[in-house]
């Protein structure tokens, strides 16, 4: 040992003051890495394990791989779109929405070789870059720490202190300051989950007609706090800011004038978290379609893609997130086509779509199923309410046209062959069918020509329980309502059993559907102006989940 010392002493004093310095330095670098080494592993990062962002499993219903009333969601994950990463394979952990925008890299699918990316704004996120950040704005909230080495020596042979004052410099733009709100709002969702319920005067939600009722909720009064939507200004009536409010397309003009003039409207783009596209596909049906040109298509999917070549030229925010935090809303059969105006605009945006089928490209994960609501005078007046389960003397009905391919089969094989089953294809002028509604204890709801429909709504109002006859039909709002629990879903192939199935279901449990279809009522109910979790709301709910779940390219959770 103390041979030892005495090397250790020899050496210090013959080494230049360099070396010494170097001895003293590798020690500790050895032991840092050690350090680092051990704490990876233990790492405490709220999003381990590639976890992101929803916390509830039922978010969406699990639908099987044959074709029902939810349709066939099993290729849904598996598509990748441009700006799009698709979700790990977990199983079914995959029905948890998690999607990441990312910028660098190769594109995918989304869009075609020929596609040019607008030109004016700002360069995409997406374009053979790396790595690309969001402009930095000066703001006065902005977090910033300098760091100044101007007083630190050059080096030098001499063992000298350094300067222990040394800050990292850092500036937070506003992108992710947004990113940090919607992370604590996530975080607030997932604390409710485990139990720690938020308090409301006005309604709390429970029960089996929500798929988690906690979450819900904490996820609703978070957008309440914090959803801010920016609408573009540009373009003109009637095909921009207007809508039908008065028919069964009732669902866009009454949107549209009430984000306009809502709370949830932002001026500043800046503060925005979702950027909605003012575009009524009804009124741009009414005034530009033209049965007569052979291509009927075009000059309506050129207004779109004009619309937005206009707002991406003058805006950073299309480019930026390649259109993921874009939102267009339509009730119109043509809504699903006229969206493929743009690959982007299909692939990436957020659709509100009344004519929600998985068939035609609708993706639970990223697109909004909103509900079709016939007012005929643009008020809910004297269409809501209904007498009690004792007093409905019939057991279903159904009164329609053929149209579509289920229709047919309902009417060949029900139609005026039994007094329980009242189903027709047109009623006695001297009947009313909101007062045989009003009499039954369930309505067939079948799929027309495409899967929406008023009915659906309809029953809701009266009192009457749905019976979904659908294929490849996401109902509304069915990432928060647990339609299963104040519905019935029949497939085409059961249609000659459907009064077997009606009769089968004892009346205990029908009082208790049609007691939840009362209750569920408020989400679909149209008020002017907007009442807390009424239809408007629960769409803006939709949308603002659908934004949860997409986390923009170069900001990272810390």
């Amino acid at each position: 040992m103390e041979g030892c010392k005495r090397r250790v002493c020899s050496w210090w004093k013959t080494s230049s003051s360099s070396t010494r310095v170097l001895g003293f330095i590798l020690p500790l670098m050895v032991v840092s890495g050690l350090v680092v080494l051990v704490s990876s592993k233990s790492s405490n990062w709220l999003f381990a394990s590639n976890y992101y962002p929803w916390a509830w499993s039922s978010v969406l219903p699990v639908a099987s791989s044959s074709s029902g009333v939810y349709g066939s969601f099993e290729n849904n994950s598996s598509v990748l779109i441009k700006g799009v990463a698709p979700p790990p394979d977990d199983g079914g952990s995959g029905l948890e929405l998690r999607r990441r925008v990312v910028g660098g890299g190769e594109r995918q699918e989304a869009i075609s070789v020929d596609y040019n990316l607008h030109r004016l704004a700002a360069p995409p996120l997406a374009v053979e870059v790396g790595e690309a950040e969001p402009p930095v704005e000066k703001r006065k909230e902005d977090f910033i720490l300098t760091t100044n080495f101007s007083n630190v020596p050059p080096p030098s042979n001499d063992t000298r202190l350094l300067p222990l004052n040394s800050r990292i410099n850092r500036r937070f733009s506003n992108l992710q300051i947004l990113e940090a709100t919607l992370q604590q709002a996530r975080a607030a969702i997932r604390d409710a989950q485990r139990g720690n319920p938020a308090y409301d005067p006005d309604y709390i939600p429970t029960g089996p007609i929500y798929w988690s009722p906690s979450a819900f909720h904490r996820s609703y009064l978070e957008m309440e706090k914090h959803f801010e939507v920016f609408v573009y200004e540009e373009g003109e009536q009637p095909i921009f800011h207007n809508g039908p409010c008065g028919s069964i397309y009732s669902m866009e003009g009454n949107f549209i004038y009430k984000l306009e003039t809502s709370k949830f409207r932002t001026r500043d783009p800046e503060r925005a978290h979702v950027y909605f596209l003012p575009f009524s596909v009804t009124s741009i049906v009414h005034f530009i379609y033209d049965r007569r040109v052979d291509d009927h298509w075009r000059p309506m999917k050129q207004t779109v893609k004009d619309y937005v070549d206009l707002v991406a030229g003058k805006y950073p925010y299309w480019n930026r997130s390649l259109g993921s935090d874009h939102v267009m809303l339509s009730c119109h059969d043509w809504g699903p086509e006229l969206s493929k105006s743009l690959p982007e605009l299909f692939k990436n945006s957020i659709r509100a779509l009344c004519n929600a089928n998985t068939s035609e490209g609708f993706r639970p994960s990223k697109d909004v199923s909103i509900p079709e609501i016939n007012l005929p005078g643009g008020r809910t007046n004297g269409l809501i309410g209904g007498p009690s389960p004792s007093k409905r003397p019939i057991l279903v009905f159904f009164a329609g046209g053929l149209h579509g391919p289920i229709r047919p089969i309902l009417l060949e094989h029900w139609e005026n062959k039994d007094p329980d089953v009242q189903v027709h294809r047109y009623l006695p002028k001297d009947v009313s069918y909101s007062a045989m509604m009003r009499k039954s204890r369930f309505c067939i709801c079948p799929s027309g020509y495409e899967v929406a429909s008023p009915r659906m709504v309809e029953a809701l109002y009266t009192g009457c329980v749905p019976v979904l006859i659908k294929d490849h039909y996401v109902p509304p709002f069915s990432d928060v309502l647990n339609w299963k629990s104040f519905s019935v879903e029949i497939s085409v192939a059961d249609i000659p059993n459907l009064k077997k199935i009606l009769t089968g279901i004892s009346t205990r449990q029908y009082i208790r559907m049609q007691r939840r279809g009362v209750a569920v009522r408020r989400h679909f109910e149209v008020n002017l102006p907007p009442k807390r979790y009424d239809v408007f709301h629960m769409t803006l709910h939709s949308i603002w989940l659908r934004r949860l779940n997409i986390r923009l390219h170069g900001v990272e959770d810390s």
